[in-house]
């Protein structure tokens, strides 16, 4: 099983990057509900450290604390362009230092992460009522990360 001390520092923190800037590029597909979506993204790490219990990566991946620097990209473009690219590189990384079981349980996550947060603000609607759980642009974010992970979304 891989674990964190098989990292450089540089390495550790691509891999940290990768699930909550999984959430990031969902939450700035659409304007509104950051703070519901961020707080979304922190209880998906709680949660999943009892359905990915015993993976040596994971475990060290969910025991750090999401970080995320939000003046790292200038605009939401550069958030979705880079981020993904970034996504890509953290992925690449694990494909040659991981088991393939990790690797896919770390993609499997990335996407939960960036799934929850698309889930936790209604869009449209008024006072709560109505609206989509998500929207449009969250929903092509998500295809476009589940494509980048090269995994299937599991909700819609």
């Amino acid at each position: 099983m891989t674990r964190k001390a098989e990292f450089n520092a540089e390495e550790w923190s691509l891999v940290l990057e990768g699930p909550p800037t999984a959430g990031m590029i969902v939450i700035t597909a659409q304007k509104g509900g950051t703070i519901r979506e961020s707080i979304s993204m922190a209880k998906t790490y709680t949660e999943a450290r009892e359905e990915y219990a015993g993976t040596e990566l994971l475990d060290e991946v969910l025991a750090a604390r999401p970080e995320l620097d939000p003046n790292r990209y200038r605009s939401p473009e550069e958030a979705h362009d880079q981020g993904l690219q970034r996504i890509r590189d953290a992925v690449a990384l694990l494909e040659v230092k991981a088991a393939p079981e990790e690797v896919e349980g770390y993609k499997r996550f990335t996407l939960e992460v960036a799934e929850r947060a698309a889930e936790a603000h209604k869009e449209g609607g008024f006072l709560g009522i109505g609206g989509e759980e998500v929207s449009e642009a969250e929903r092509a974010a998500l295809d476009e990360l589940a494509a980048t992970l090269g995994v299937e979304r599991s909700s819609e």
